[in-house]
């Protein structure tokens, strides 16, 4: 791992992608560069290439990152439904605190459709868990993810019914919730 002279220690992933996440936030994708990054970072553009082979690679690595960063629901033998509610609730407060990388991800399927993302993963375990037959796995988390995922952009567009306050939309989120999981519930 390559060592700027001017920071005096080697870059690790996590870092360039807490950053370049940090940076995301605070003026959207648009504002991201290798050289603001670089700057950020305190070390010279080109070492970053040692890690991303450009902008659209950062992007497709921070997605991937931060879905790893997501407060996923251990497998501690809950029911399913309480697994699926925080499951849920994390996804929907990861959104509302990185919206613009939300978006972001959201304008690029390829992202979404990587299965091999642990929120896919403890998805499928939950999925399981409520009696939902293997062959109907993908398409059920599909659907689920385009449900919460729609209710989310709604919020974020300011679309939703019953307004934007904070307590509002946490309760029409909940009640969002209690609808999945009586419909799995129905389905399987």
């Amino acid at each position: 791992m390559a060592v700027s002279a001017r920071r005096g220690s080697p870059l690790t992933p996590e870092e360039i992608y807490s950053t370049a996440l940090r940076l995301v936030d605070q003026g959207g994708v648009e504002a991201l560069s290798m050289r603001k990054l670089a700057a950020e970072l305190n070390v010279n553009p080109m070492s970053l290439y040692h890690h991303v082979d450009g902008k659209d690679a950062l992007m497709r690595e921070l997605c991937v990152a931060a879905a790893e960063w997501l407060r996923l629901p251990p497998d501690d033998g809950s029911p399913w439904q309480e697994q699926l509610r925080a499951l849920a609730l994390a996804y929907h407060a990861h959104a509302r605190a990185h919206p613009a990388l939300w978006t972001y991800v959201y304008n690029h399927p390829e992202i979404v459709a990587d299965r091999r993302i642990s929120l896919w993963q403890v998805l499928y375990r939950v999925l399981r868990l409520a009696g939902v037959p293997e062959p109907d796995l993908e398409r059920v988390s599909g659907v689920l993810h385009a449900f919460v995922s729609g209710f989310i952009f709604g919020e974020m567009q300011g679309t939703l019914v019953g307004g934007t306050d904070d307590a509002e939309l946490e309760r029409t989120f909940d009640t969002a919730v209690e609808l999945i999981i009586h419909g799995l519930a129905g389905h399987a």
